[in-house]
């Protein structure tokens, strides 16, 4: 057979299979953007705090993650350090490597977040901060209230991108032996003996998700801009 009969005929014959995948794809990624995008605020503010040792600590995590590849980290946390921390049990049919690997990749997310947010807020004019100050304003209310959501109107691109990158790492996660995408395409190419076809479903899947992604940023860019 040819190789479009032989995608034709894995597609029909595991499709179910990789429907599965995508669904376990796609919850990883959620948890981890969500999770890289809370921690990752929380580093900015630390990073521009005004005490030093604050400051150096959040750098320091910055630096450490951002120089380590996610893979290295992923298996780091799954197979040395999770076996230290409680126990995350299994939900239902949602294995605990799942969550293991989301929170991997949402602390990986969190150290490029961390600087996105960092030189969102500081693009924002130091007057609002000082005008809101001048109004009685307390810091805390004012970076929230003020701060913050100016800073999103600016960095929706490169968080945009940031999600896309996070959604394509989730195939790491496949290591430490969740069915997601990638660990579907190895289950089905040691059944079918075919190494080629069972990973051109796979990017073609992942081409659908990441293309669908990136025309919502997209949108969303767009509808920010329109709204100033």
């Amino acid at each position: 057979m040819s190789t479009w009969q032989w995608i034709v005929q894995i597609f029909r014959d595991y499709h179910q299979f990789y429907y599965d995948a995508i669904k376990i794809t796609l919850m990883i990624a959620v948890v981890a953007i969500i999770l890289g995008v809370v921690l990752g605020l929380l580093v900015a503010l630390v990073r521009l705090s005004r005490f030093r040792a604050l400051r150096f600590a959040a750098s320091a995590y910055i630096d450490f993650i951002r120089s380590t590849p996610a893979i290295v980290q992923v298996s780091f946390f799954y197979f040395g350090l999770a076996p230290l921390l409680p126990k995350i049990p299994d939900i239902g049919a949602l294995p605990s490597q799942l969550f293991y690997g989301a929170i991997a990749l949402g602390i990986n997310s969190s150290a490029y977040v961390a600087e996105i947010m960092r030189a969102g807020i500081q693009s924002v004019d130091k007057g609002q901060m000082e005008a809101a100050r001048s109004l009685g304003m307390p810091q805390r209310m004012a970076m929230r209230h003020i701060i913050i959501p100016q800073a999103v109107k600016n960095i929706i691109p490169a968080l945009g991108n940031e999600v896309v990158v996070v959604t394509k790492e989730t195939a790491v996660v496949s290591i430490v032996g969740v069915a997601d995408l990638m660990y579907a395409a190895g289950i089905v190419r040691s059944i079918t003996f075919r190494g080629l076809e069972p990973y051109l479903i796979v990017m073609v899947f992942y081409f659908v998700i990441v293309f669908t992604l990136s025309k919502l940023v997209g949108l969303l860019e767009r509808r920010m801009r329109a709204s100033d």
